[in-house]
């Protein structure tokens, strides 16, 4: 039963990898009155062939108009960030894949709750006046092998602000991160699956988030934390 789950997962994250390509290869909008430009994406994944665990990271670096990066460099809008993760994510899967909350938990379900295909921890954050981070770590899951369960794993979105000399646009360093994680269809069937399935489609669909952020359309924060 576990095997068809993961197989339905799998297909919901292709439809979220066809719909995030088509995000990607669209052209920047323009966030207000101000140009916000992504001008480089770089991916970089790899499994370790002894242990399995695989660390994935697609960066994006952000071109922005330093005051309106002024406004948006608080502790609600890396919150604001974080949701904003998720709720694309529900997007480009047509609504299959969510993100249910509980005050410890977040879970990542194939269209309700007791489909848990990963479960982190509650967010941690940190920000100061040049980086930004918030981190969730993994605990278990359906796409997760048992040997990754409560193992140190975790997926990371950081931000950090690039050198503001006046009068010039901002430069903004964007990161997702997943690390140390140990996926089940790896163990269960193979790599190879793995790295044409699952893998690629965290890629396109992480690369894709990063490209909409030229939009400057944060989500509201579903607990708020730093809500003001």
């Amino acid at each position: 039963m576990t095997g068809v789950w993961i197989g339905a997962a799998l297909l919901a994250l292709l439809l979220a990898a066809t719909a995030a390509w088509l995000t990607l290869n669209r052209d920047p909008r323009r966030a207000g009155d101000q140009r916000v430009e992504i001008v480089a994406l770089a991916d970089a994944t790899a499994i370790d062939q002894h242990s399995g665990a695989v660390r994935s990271v697609q960066k994006a670096e952000v071109l922005i108009d330093r005051r309106a990066l002024d406004e948006i460099w608080t502790p609600t809008h890396l919150e604001r960030l974080a949701r904003t993760y998720w709720r694309f994510l529900t997007r480009v899967t047509l609504g299959l894949i969510r993100v249910h909350y509980t005050e410890g938990e977040r879970a990542v379900v194939l269209v309700a709750p007791p489909l848990k295909l990963l479960t982190f921890r509650a967010p941690e954050y940190e920000i100061s006046a040049s980086h930004g981070l918030v981190r969730w770590r993994i605990e278990r899951g359906l796409l997760v092998a048992r040997r990754g369960r409560d193992d140190g794993g975790y997926l990371q979105i950081e931000v950090r602000r690039g050198q503001e000399p006046e009068d010039v646009q901002a430069s903004l360093h964007v990161t997702v991160e997943v690390a140390n994680f140990y996926p089940a269809i790896a163990v269960r069937v193979s790599r190879r699956l793995y790295e044409a399935t699952q893998s690629r489609i965290h890629v396109i669909v992480t690369k894709s988030f990063l490209r909409s952020l030229v939009r400057l359309d944060f989500a509201e924060s579903r607990v708020g934390r730093f809500r003001i």
